[in-house]
């Protein structure tokens, strides 16, 4: 099945990747942009056909590897 994972960093967590981002953006002119966070996209395909045996994984995944818990929230989607 195919699993795509989102993690954000926490709203109340610095972000200066997003900070240099945006730097970056107003002098090149961009100046619109106000607020810029760097966030993550993970993709992957998993074996099984049990889409909450997957998201389990999946969930288990990120707490133990992929995900920072303090710093990070993360959203799991499984599609087939």
């Amino acid at each position: 099945m195919k699993v795509t994972v989102t993690i954000d960093r926490r709203p109340e967590i610095a972000d200066p990747e997003g900070t240099t981002v945006r730097r970056a953006l107003h002098d090149l002119g961009f100046t619109e942009a106000s607020e810029v966070r760097m966030d993550r996209v993970i993709h992957m395909h998993v074996d099984g056909h049990d889409a909450d045996e997957i998201r389990a994984r999946v969930e288990e995944m990120c707490r133990q590897l992929l995900a920072n818990p303090v710093l990070e929230d993360f959203h799991i989607e499984v599609s087939a």
